[in-house]
């Protein structure tokens, strides 16, 4: 083992699972956002964690109503996850400019992506805060899963299957 710089060692995770996390404002807009902070992290109940930045609107919204939902990608939805990091949801309706659809939830505002392999509602149970992020821990409410092919994130904007 060497010593190295921490930005050189972190470039060693990939590659790593992506997510979609989506969440909506008080109007019933909904946003979506890229999430590779995230961790199952309870087993009863339950539970996803996300780790969102302060200065990201999906912070916002998740703040303001308690609820998201973790969507794992499909093959198919690279530009889409692209796209999503790319701009913010509180100066574009990223829904309406990308492929990505969306379906409504059981039990949460915050809607479903279709063809994802794996969506889970989840209902904050707790927050903590960090130097600039908010990790959110949500109880999973509902899950909803498909025979869809999952992607994994290799960096650099590189998306594909394992």
């Amino acid at each position: 083992m060497k010593q190295v710089d921490i930005k050189q060692a972190i470039e060693k995770k990939y590659p790593e699972v992506v997510v979609l996390v989506t969440s909506i404002d008080k109007s019933g807009k909904p946003n979506v956002m890229p999430a590779g902070w995230f961790a199952f992290s309870n087993s009863e109940p339950a539970c996803l964690t996300v780790a969102i930045g302060y200065k990201r609107y999906t912070h916002k919204l998740i703040s303001q109503t308690k609820e998201f939902v973790v969507c794992f990608p499909s093959l198919g939805q690279e530009k889409d996850i692209e796209y999503c990091g790319e701009v913010s949801g509180a100066e574009v309706d990223k829904f309406a400019n990308c492929n990505l659809e969306i379906l409504p939830a059981v039990e949460v505002k915050p809607p479903l992506i279709k063809n994802s392999v794996a969506c889970f509602e989840c209902k904050i149970i707790n927050m903590m805060d960090l130097a600039d992020h908010t990790v959110f821990a949500g109880e999973i409410v509902a899950a909803h899963i498909s025979d869809n092919k999952r992607i994994y994130n290799f960096g650099h904007r590189v998306f594909k299957t394992v």
